[in-house]
């Protein structure tokens, strides 16, 4: 004869959480894998602006270096991105000020546009951990009702709380996955931006001293 052991009250009251946190899990898979999608939709516009960035970077260098124009006015009239021309303006706004205090005001602009492009990044890296965290939340929550159903021979309702299990783990590793490729196209691109942006800088800031 099977000697039946009792829960104890701790035991039922973890439970109840568990069970009560398995609707929840499930919702934040499915935020995440939408905000995945969204994502990928900002990459592709992000793309689309992109697309011939090295060569209008080259000209507006060239440009400024030729010394023909106005640097402002070749910064407001090239292709690049907006926040990009808004950075580089602000360095031509400020001409009273010394050599050694433009430099520093121009390491600290693109300290702060380094921040705010790391900061994009960081959003896909953040659901490139939460995803597989509560894809496994998913994957275990269900199969403590699918083991008690083993237990007593439902193999229906443990069949059901597998294939819960399953689909959660799925969502969770898709928008960890996407949100990879995405944290990786977006550093390569932003780690462009910053040598281009030094460039151009160092171009404005040997204008302003001629």
């Amino acid at each position: 004869m099977v000697e039946v052991t009792t829960r104890s009250p701790i035991n039922d009251v973890m439970r109840q959480i568990v069970t009560i946190l398995d609707a929840p899990v499930k919702v934040v898979l499915i935020v995440l894998l939408i905000i995945s999608l969204v994502m990928v939709g900002g990459l592709i516009a992000e793309y689309f602006q992109r697309k011939y960035l090295k060569v209008r970077a080259a000209s507006v260098v060239d440009a400024i270096k030729k010394g023909d124009r106005d640097p402002a006015t070749i910064i407001k009239n090239s292709s690049l991105l907006i926040s990009q021309k808004r950075l580089l303006l602000e360095l031509t706004i400020h001409k009273n000020l010394s050599d050694e205090m433009k430099d520093n005001f121009a390491a600290s602009l693109l300290d702060n546009y380094n921040q705010n492009q790391d900061f994009i990044v960081k959003k896909s890296d953040l659901i490139v951990k939460l995803g597989p965290t509560f894809g496994l939340l998913g994957t275990l929550i269900p199969l403590g009702p699918g083991i008690i159903a083993l237990a007593g021979g439902d193999t229906m309702t443990l069949s059901n709380s597998l294939l819960a299990a399953f689909d959660t783990t799925v969502l969770g590793l898709i928008s960890a996955s996407i949100c990879t490729i995405i944290s990786l196209i977006r550093r390569r691109w932003y780690g462009k931006d910053r040598i281009m942006l030094t460039l151009i800088m160092e171009a404005l800031l040997e204008a302003e001293k001629k």
